[in-house]
């Protein structure tokens, strides 16, 4: 296994002399005022982009699970997920395929 900092055989310091790679995501050296802003806005969307993510991920796995309720409340709960894929494709959270395909399979299941 390589370390960091340890010199190997494909290391080439270039201009930085022996000072080696940061490989650690909290390593970030912004020097303008927007740029901090923009990884610090950036973190938040991340995070709530997965929380979305996850939330609809759980809501189909919920959904396949529940086989026994009436016709109307499943249509009402599908419509929900289907509304939920289509905004995590609006905002480019998930491919417009991947969506297409979520949905498809969403509505093949109950039917």
């Amino acid at each position: 296994s390589v370390r960091l900092g340890v010199r190997t055989s494909g290391f080439h310091p270039g201009n930085r002399g022996s000072i080696p790679l940061r490989t650690a995501k909290n390593w970030i050296m912004a020097n303008h005022k927007s740029t901090k802003k923009r990884i610090r806005s950036s973190k938040t969307r991340n995070e709530g982009n997965k929380y979305l993510h996850k939330t609809v991920r759980n809501a189909i796995r919920n959904a396949s699970d529940k086989s026994t309720e009436n016709s109307k409340d499943k249509l009402a709960d599908k419509n929900k997920i289907v509304s939920m894929i289509d905004k995590l494709e609006k905002r480019n959270i998930i491919h417009k395929n991947k969506a297409a395909r979520l949905k498809s399979r969403l509505m093949r299941k109950s039917s």
